[in-house]
């Protein structure tokens, strides 16, 4: 394994981030497709030998179960000063509003949840799932600076927004002496590249750190149409996010299958090794001890430029998809999937 400073921060992150999506209860959420306790602490275990040290998870994952296999894996497996957790909270919902419920209080809240689910005294990075549109900015970072004063919380992220959105915040906490967001966990991957024109350059420039989720395309890239999975039959919001555009993407997976065909290594690590030249730390998902194996050897895979060029030569634009075309300012709790699956549960 290889490791890299996160950002601004003084986290040492391995190249390689373990997402958490697959793993919790699969009666007890919107997916259908995770693994439960004792597979996903087997898979977990499996990437902390194989060096992983970073796990990136959310309270929304499966009503915080997910967290809760985490947590677990973690204390039996691991020193705690040796991982790096990070977790996400959600925007408040349309009752938190109702009660009056502040920003700074909806942040002590989910924070606290998340604390107790994972079994952990603090989390390493708590990210900002995605913009809450419902709630002044100032009361997010207020409330964010103060878990982080109550050694509760190390450095702060950001997930599913735009560059400015993320230059806005970290002008506002500076303006008021709060601490900055050190990393954006963005929607990217080989087929589908819309954060390289504003969000990728932003970074570049301020240091922050980039952890793309949904890196192998909720497996698209990692094998040719046809070999079915089964997220591949279940998620249907990956479906959502990719169904309209298979015909052009199709031309790119082809040609990741080709270069993997003639290095004689997996897809998986074709796409992954394309990434890693582009971002920080990729997360990546596990249901499988494989996808574990493909991620790691992605970081030996050297791809030339002409092999990048090859890749990235057929991608077009493609519309937003998924929560940062889903969270609109007038979307209900009804309309937000995120909302649909975690409310009164959580």
């Amino acid at each position: 394994m290889k490791y890299t400073n996160l950002g601004n921060s003084k986290l040492n992150v391995s190249k390689i981030c373990m997402g958490c999506m697959g793993f919790g209860d699969p009666e007890n959420g919107m997916h259908t497709w995770t693994l439960p306790e004792k597979e996903s602490i087997e898979i977990i275990t499996n990437g902390l030998d194989n060096g992983i040290n970073f796990f990136d998870t959310a309270i929304g994952y499966q009503n915080g179960t997910s967290e809760q296999y985490l947590g677990k894996a973690i204390r039996e497996n691991a020193n705690r000063e040796d991982i790096v957790v990070a977790t996400k909270f959600l925007p408040r919902s349309e009752e938190d509003i109702k009660n009056n419920v502040s920003g700074q209080q909806h942040i002590h809240n989910m924070v606290e949840k998340s604390l107790s689910n994972l079994g952990l005294d603090y989390i390493d990075l708590y990210i900002y799932h995605m913009w809450d549109y419902n709630t002044p900015l100032f009361d997010i970072l207020e409330g964010l600076n103060e878990i982080i004063e109550e050694g509760k919380v190390r450095y702060i992220g950001i997930s599913n927004c735009f560059a400015w959105q993320l230059a806005k915040a970290n002008a506002l906490a500076e303006s008021n002496d709060f601490s900055k967001f050190v990393s954006i966990q963005g929607h990217y991957n080989l087929i589908f590249r819309e954060e390289e024109r504003e969000m990728i350059p932003l970074c570049q420039a301020d240091n922050i750190a980039t952890t793309p989720y949904s890196s192998l395309a909720s497996g698209r890239l990692s094998r040719m149409p046809g070999e079915d999975s089964k997220r591949m039959n279940e998620d249907f919001y990956a479906k959502l996010k990719y169904q309209s555009t298979e015909t052009q993407d199709l031309e790119i997976i082809k040609r990741v299958n080709e270069l993997a065909l003639n290095y004689d290594v997996s897809m998986t690590e074709v796409s992954l090794a394309w990434l890693l030249g582009k971002v920080t730390s990729p997360i990546v998902g596990a249901t499988k001890l494989h996808h574990v194996e493909g991620a790691v050897n992605s970081i030996e895979l050297n791809l030339t430029d002409k092999d990048i060029q090859y890749l990235e030569e057929p991608y077009v634009a493609h519309d937003l998809v998924g929560v940062m075309a889903d969270n609109k300012v007038s979307a209900t709790d009804n309309e937000k999937v995120w909302a649909k699956h975690t409310k009164d549960k959580i």
